[in-house]
């Protein structure tokens, strides 16, 4: 099996829309969550004037982005805001890597995560349709499908190769990442674009949210004794992976390296999320990472961080927590863990992109993100929460969790190239 590393980045996000904004804003605790509105397209912004009555005021928005500064007039209009985020920080990792330069095009794979689709162009269509009885756009089918993104990565970067869309809910981006490092390690492909996009803050989103009373009135603090719920976001994250022989011979960048994944779904409840679900997805995690070709790891000693879920809600934390504690015992309390959600919000496809991002340069900068807003861990959670700065650190190995609603966890396992 080839051994299989992240060679190129890109994002989008609501504390950069550059890679190096991203790490500034991860590193120094600076959050993208803010007050409503976000948007100051007129439709959405006439939306947002309706959110009085939530029971939230905030979200993690992307800020200070223009389509029309990186796309043609001709996608920008066929596209949703969702579409637009995947197009740019493709662009961005797929620059940095240069792979279209090195690879066939049919030996690239695009594979992404987004659960929710066009939600901007499908709830204004809608509207139009259910209020007035009007013609919807001609585009609305092609705007609001979910694997837009990755067909317009394609068309964007002409790469021929397999191009997939995952839908898992807020396990999307991380089912993806892991389902091209497995394409990737087994030859079926040479080299693959993988992350996340969504843009789903619409009224019609925020108001289905609010109505399940898991959206903080505050603001998301993972971990925290005192947390109320999560902050919900948007954006993007895109990695480029390739072999690591590959990489070593034209002299590429090299971040990180991916040695395993592994998902579960718990078989339990819809909403509620159950700890061997979880448990089991780490552990799969933790076995695939045996099977590197070369300087093989996985024991549980070897990780020293997790990425967590941590959505800031009372049963994800919790339960995220006690599987944590059931799959790795005594060494539970001992391996430095934080969530960055408190910073991006929950981006609910994209999030497991976001953080993935936020894991591979923990790993290359050896340096751990703290969980910031959260001043008193739950006593209940019992594990090393890095509060206040970032703890200086290179783990051996670290895993990053995703944890979705439907019972859907994936688990990627990253460790710094040897």
């Amino acid at each position: 099996m080839n051994r299989v590393v992240v060679t190129g980045l890109g994002c989008i996000t609501p504390i950069g829309n550059t890679v190096a904004d991203f790490r500034n804003s991860l590193f120094s605790g600076t959050t993208g969550i803010a007050p409503f509105p976000p948007y100051p397209e007129a439709p959405l912004r006439e939306a947002h004037d309706k959110t009085q009555g939530l029971r939230f005021t905030q979200s993690a928005a992307v800020k200070d982005f223009d389509p029309r500064q990186h796309l043609d007039s001709g996608i920008v209009v066929a596209t949703d805001r969702t579409t637009h985020f995947a197009i740019v920080a493709a662009r961005q990792a797929a620059a940095e890597s240069q792979l279209t330069n090195h690879y066939a095009p049919d030996k690239i794979a695009i594979i992404v995560g987004c659960a929710c689709g066009g939600r901007q162009a499908e709830e204004t269509e809608t509207a139009k349709l259910y209020t007035r009885d009007a013609r919807v756009h001609p585009l609305t089918v092609v705007r609001t499908m979910a694997s837009a993104g990755a067909s317009n990565i394609s068309i964007d970067q002409k790469i021929t190769g397999p191009a997939l869309n995952i839908s898992t809910a807020c396990s999307s981006a991380t089912h993806a990442i892991g389902l091209a490092f497995q394409m990737v390690r087994s030859g079926m492909v040479h080299a693959a674009i993988a992350g996340g996009h969504e843009a789903p803050l619409t009224f019609g989103f925020l108001r289905a949210w609010d109505s399940m009373r898991v959206v903080s009135p505050t603001q998301c603090r993972p971990f925290s004794a005192n947390r109320d719920g999560m902050t919900l976001g948007e954006g993007a994250a895109m990695l480029t992976l390739e072999t690591l022989e590959s990489a070593q011979a034209r002299n590429a960048k090299i971040y990180a390296e991916i040695v395993g994944f592994g998902a579960s779904a718990d078989a339990s409840h819809i909403t509620q999320p159950h700890a061997e679900g979880a448990a089991s997805a780490m552990r799969q995690a933790l076995a695939d990472a045996t099977v590197t070709t070369e300087g093989a790891c996985g024991a549980l000693e070897d990780v020293g961080y997790i990425s967590a879920h941590g959505t800031g809600t009372q049963a994800n934390d919790t339960t995220e927590a006690a599987a944590i504690h059931q799959f790795f015992g005594d060494l539970a309390p001992h391996i430095p863990i934080s969530s960055t959600k408190s910073l991006h919000g929950h981006s609910i496809g994209a999030s497991g992109a976001l953080e993935a991002l936020a894991t591979v340069l923990a790993i290359h900068e050896g340096l751990l993100p703290a969980n910031t807003g959260v001043t008193e861990i739950d006593p209940a959670i019992q594990l090393d929460v890095i509060l206040g700065s970032p703890r200086k650190a290179t783990p051996k190995l670290a895993l990053s969790n995703s944890l979705a609603f439907g019972g859907l966890n994936a688990v990627l396992a990253l460790r710094p190239t040897k």
